[in-house]
């Protein structure tokens, strides 16, 4: 018997019965056989680009955060009294902590910056259209996760923006009608920010980074249960369409794994500023407001949202609402093109909203004040705008390009 595959790859045979150790636990565990079917001679479409490489990479930070992450954990001491004092011993008096730390805050920050850059590029070739749903949907479940994480994780060092970022959102919370005061409560533990919160988040950050792993591996399932999407938005026809994993994609992974390597290297040792806030390498104190508190720049546009709405707890159902939003994109959009190579009108539309995402970054940044109050509430306007009308509008209304009659046909190949 042949293992039946997708549309346009070739059948997988049965594994070989092979001989020695290797053979025999295969045949009672395929778990060689099933590597080699799934990683190796597993058919992908011919003309995946480079925005394809932030799978692996993500996959290889991932491993490295939760690496760092448990060495880390073994000397930290999640107490008001205790934790920016562990973390100053970790950085000076811990043999080679100072790059366990520096990897592992480098790590967060450009994690968050490929989960980005990953969600445009199922933004921008409609991954999200079906049968990808699961997929689509499993993704948007490991950003929610990873960015309470990231959020966990910062507030760890109990420094200045630790304690008042926490602070901040505790009172966001806080604004919420009727039970706001009740979710205060339970997320601080106590009438105040203390051992309790501290305690609380510390076992949050580092359940929540084992259970990323497992979402991951769902979200992997259903890659290889639907298929990899590809930049024209058509789904392979034939053999020729498409080319094993190995070596032509694991190579090429290669390539941006040791480039983007370089970049977490430059910023580790170079330019670690640009990363840090300096304000965090002050303990923690409650008695002194920082003239500027902000979150991490991954933050801020949510942040430019929170502060743009009158209200507070307006201003939390727009963030929120922002990233919820993004779970009903599979049905809001009913245009049978996916890629936006071919949607002229969405495409310009998706630009932008990249364009607005980041003003919204820079209405965080400078607090919604005088005349960024009006552009973060125009770019809070329009990001909802592109999703409940654009999409919605020009999947009737909207002239789109011919699509190739195959991918093949599409590089020249047919």
């Amino acid at each position: 018997m042949t293992k039946p595959n997708k549309p346009g790859q070739q059948p997988v045979p049965p594994a070989e019965e092979g001989s020695g150790l290797a053979g025999w636990i295969d045949r009672r565990l395929p778990v060689i056989s099933g590597f080699r079917a799934e990683y190796i001679d597993f058919r992908m479409p011919k003309n995946l680009n480079g925005l394809w490489n932030f799978g692996a990479i993500l996959t290889v930070v991932l491993l490295l955060m939760l690496a760092t992450g448990t060495f880390l954990a073994m000397h930290f001491t999640p107490t008001a009294a205790e934790a920016f004092l562990s973390v100053e011993a970790i950085d000076r008096q811990l043999p080679g902590g100072w790059l366990l730390r520096a990897m592992h805050m480098t790590g967060a920050n450009l994690f968050l910056a490929a989960l980005y850059i990953h969600l445009f590029r199922g933004l921008y070739y409609g991954s999200y259209k079906a049968p990808r749903e699961i997929l689509w949907i499993s993704g948007l479940v490991l950003l929610v996760m990873v960015m309470a994480t990231a959020f966990a994780g910062y507030v760890l060092p109990w420094g200045q923006m630790s304690y008042w970022g926490a602070d901040v959102i505790s009172k966001a919370v806080g604004a919420v009608p009727v039970i706001g005061n009740t979710l205060e409560h339970i997320l601080a533990g106590s009438d105040h920010l203390g051992d309790i919160f501290l305690h609380r988040f510390f076992v949050i950050h580092f359940i929540l980074a084992f259970l990323v792993v497992a979402v991951v591996g769902i979200h992997v399932v259903a890659v290889h249960v639907a298929g990899s999407n590809n930049p024209v938005g058509i789904e392979p026809k034939t053999p020729k369409d498409t080319v094993p994993f190995h070596p032509y994609f694991t190579s090429k992974d290669l390539f941006g794994l040791v480039l983007f390597a370089l970049v977490f290297a430059l910023l580790m040792f170079f330019w670690p500023g640009l990363l840090i806030e300096p304000d965090n390498y002050a303990p923690a104190d409650p008695m002194h407001t920082p003239a500027d508190i902000e979150p991490e720049w991954y933050f801020l546009p949510f942040y430019g949202m929170l502060q743009s709405v009158p209200s507070k707890f307006g201003g939390l159902l727009a963030a929120a609402g922002s990233l919820l939003i993004l779970f009903a994109l599979p049905w809001l959009d009913r245009s049978p093109v996916r890629s936006m190579r071919f949607r002229p009108i969405c495409r310009a539309g998706l630009l932008v909203l990249v364009a607005s995402f980041v003003v919204l970054a820079l209405v965080g940044k400078h607090h919604a004040q005088g005349n960024w109050m009006a552009l973060g509430r125009l770019a809070t306007l329009y990001y909802f705008g592109y999703f409940l009308v654009l999409l919605p509008v020009a999947a009737r209304k909207e002239k789109t390009r011919p699509l190739p009659a195959s991918i093949s046909a599409a590089q020249g190949d047919a």
